[in-house]
């Protein structure tokens, strides 16, 4: 008998690309796209935007939905609120209240070299992110408090897919990457050059968070909770390996909200790879 070879699938979702290998790769691309539609923050026909724009303390949401904002508000805990789900107006206002996928980013170089002190980032001592609660077929959170699931959101989606298709199946949303039962080697791209900067041994997740693509010439898209601007920590890109993508993702990016000694102590569980701002690259056993 011969034995199937999987298909390795790309394709352009949730303002980056998706990458399915799986020997039937279609289930899960439906999914990917279905629910990239209903969680994206761009089109105000989705269920987060309307969510968003309900005037109600308690709205109906989907399961899927309450799945999402549930792993968002997971990650806000674990990462002591570094990870914030209710810092969309300060997203905007640095200059993201647009899907940027079309747009070229800004030269990471410059930017770097451009950019204000460095600091860690620090949580926002009101902790919003709090006030969301999920319930029985629906969400209850401040009417005019907006939620932006970002990452966790493609986290999340990766680790569903993989799900949905089992076996060995793998599946990377824009870098937030879910194996199945067999563990798989990933390379770490250098975010100033494109080339290899590390490789990982995944068994479950991996995720990676960094300024290279969403960076525009007077800021970027990861937000200092307590101050509600771009953050500038001394690193670039963290990359974090956990049980799952949603957790990765997580992870990196407290990682790098941290700065480079607080990042140790973010991927010591795990393990993963910092880039800094020089360019040198740390791998965190």
């Amino acid at each position: 008998m011969t034995a199937t070879v999987p298909a390795d699938l790309t394709f352009a979702c949730m303002g980056t690309s998706v990458r399915i290998i799986a020997r039937d790769p279609a289930p899960a691309r439906a999914f990917v796209e279905a629910a990239a539609a209903r969680l994206t923050r761009f089109d105000p026909a989705s269920e987060l935007a309307r969510l968003n724009e309900d005037a109600r303390d308690e709205v109906p949401a989907s399961t899927l939905l309450r799945t999402a904002v549930a792993a968002a508000l997971a990650a806000a805990e674990a990462t002591g609120g570094l990870v914030d789900p209710t810092l969309l107006d300060a997203v905007e206002r640095a200059g993201y209240a647009q899907s940027r996928a079309d747009g070229e980013p800004a030269d990471l170089h410059d930017a770097v070299a451009h950019a204000p002190p460095r600091r860690p980032a620090r949580p926002d001592p009101a902790a919003r992110w709090r006030t969301v609660e999920t319930a029985p077929g629906a969400i209850r959170r401040p009417p005019g408090l907006r939620l932006d699931l970002g990452g966790t959101a493609k986290g999340l989606i990766a680790d569903l897919a993989v799900r949905l298709i089992g076996g060995d199946a793998v599946v990377d949303c824009g870098g937030d990457v879910r194996v199945g039962s067999a563990p798989r080697d990933v390379v770490v791209a250098h975010p100033f050059t494109g080339e290899p900067a590390a490789e990982l041994r995944v068994r479950a997740g991996v995720a990676t968070s960094g300024l290279a693509r969403r960076i525009w010439h007077d800021g970027h898209h990861l937000i200092d909770p307590a101050a509600g601007r771009p953050a500038w920590t001394g690193l670039v890109a963290a990359t974090a390996l956990a049980p799952s993508a949603a957790r990765a993702e997580a992870l990196a990016k407290a990682a790098l909200l941290s700065g480079p000694a607080g990042a140790r102590a973010v991927l010591a569980g795990h393990g993963g790879v910092l880039v800094h701002d020089s360019g040198e690259v740390e791998v965190i056993a």
